[in-house]
């Protein structure tokens, strides 16, 4: 049978524990990049959130970014871009708030360079305080996410499991603005709707896993196997489902982002479709190779998780050694890792019993009474 044939019927066999190591250390490089470049590059943020200005005026085929930004001499340092709609090509300006204050000879200009009247020019003007005030907006429903979270998942599951995906999301979060800074793209409204969308799939994905590594603790499985292990084992139950729930959903996000972003120029759609298309890839990742060595890591400091991986140890090596010497795994006592005592399914099993005939011990013989 096929790897491709053991995921499909949930039976496949993958160690992920030495893939755990590695992607570790990735995840952790990965965030430390991104935080460098958040504090040297930043977010490109849009007017939405620092305030400021957008002028949009319809212009010829012909008519490039160059020619807009040399007809375009009131405000220096503006965002020029040239983007398509179903109506034509359009040039849209975005500067900040110190561009308000000659919002008419920006329209002026505009309108000059699309040969049009000064009212088929778009303008939309945001304060800086509304941009604040969306800014603080974004940053208490990122928080308080986080803390509804955290508080389900340790009543529903166990606190171990809560931390385990609340630093998974963490790690989707911060190496997606670490791809934003490195190429730039613009932070709108549109990509934080995008990140909350991003979490509640991240956690989902995450919670299957976790509750099947749940449900294998409290069956025969978790008494046999080490944390480790039986959290590899549950994550080869799920994965195929994780797999399907993934190409289902990156399917139609893949295709609005390059139809209707892309295509069709919807600025918008464009954003929603990028964060969310980076984000889903991330929250795939996190929950096989971030979430689940975390959670073995904080497990494996518990004294019974502890002292069952020692038992596992003992029983691997006498395998090892039963093996090894050609005899049979069941002719060695203490497979469990506990003192070699034989094991007794009935009284008269007992060697203690038995007298050294191999028959029952005879009752004493009661003394004569004098």
């Amino acid at each position: 049978m096929s790897l491709l044939d053991d995921l499909f019927a949930g039976q496949s066999t993958i160690d992920f524990r030495p893939r755990w190591r590695i992607s570790l250390r990735v995840g952790f490089a990965l965030i430390t990049i991104s935080l460098l470049l958040l504090l040297v590059r930043g977010l490109n943020l849009s007017i939405d959130f620092q305030g400021g200005g957008v002028w949009e005026v319809p212009v010829a085929e012909d008519v490039t970014v160059a020619d807009a930004r040399a007809a375009v001499t009131a405000i220096e340092d503006a965002r020029i871009q040239l983007v398509g709609t179903s109506s034509g090509n359009q040039v849209r300006l975005q500067a900040g708030t110190e561009a308000l204050e000659r919002s008419d000879d920006i329209v002026s200009q505009m309108a000059e360079l699309g040969g049009v009247d000064r009212d088929a020019v778009g303008v939309s003007e945001i304060g800086p305080t509304w941009g604040d005030q969306i800014t603080s907006q974004a940053v208490r429903a990122l928080a308080l996410f986080f803390v509804v979270v955290a508080l389900y998942l340790a009543w529903r599951l166990e606190w171990r499991m809560a931390l385990g995906a609340l630093a998974a999301v963490t790690h989707d979060l911060l190496i997606t603005a670490g791809v934003y800074s490195l190429f730039g793209f613009e932070v709108s409204p549109a990509t934080v709707i995008a990140l909350l969308t991003i979490l509640g799939y991240s956690l989902y994905d995450t919670v299957v896993v976790f509750d099947k590594v749940l449900d294998n603790e409290r069956s025969i499985i978790g008494e046999r196997l080490a944390i480790d292990g039986l959290v590899s084992q549950s994550m080869n139950q799920v994965l195929m489902r994780s797999i399907n729930t993934t190409i289902t959903t990156v399917l139609p996000v893949l295709s609005m982002l390059l139809i209707g972003g892309v295509l069709l120029g919807g600025a918008g759609i464009l954003d929603f479709a990028l964060a969310l298309f980076i984000g889903l890839l991330l929250g795939t990742y996190s929950s096989i190779f971030v979430a689940a060595p975390i959670l073995v890591w904080l497990k494996q400091r518990q004294p019974d998780v502890r002292r069952s991986a020692e038992l596992e140890a003992r029983r691997r090596e006498r395998e090892k050694s039963s093996a090894n010497s050609g005899l049979d795994s069941d002719d060695i006592d203490g497979v469990d890792g506990e003192e070699d005592t034989p094991i007794i399914t009935r009284l008269d099993d007992d060697p203690r019993l038995l007298s050294p005939g191999g028959g029952p011990p005879r009752p004493r013989k009661k003394g004569k009474r004098r």
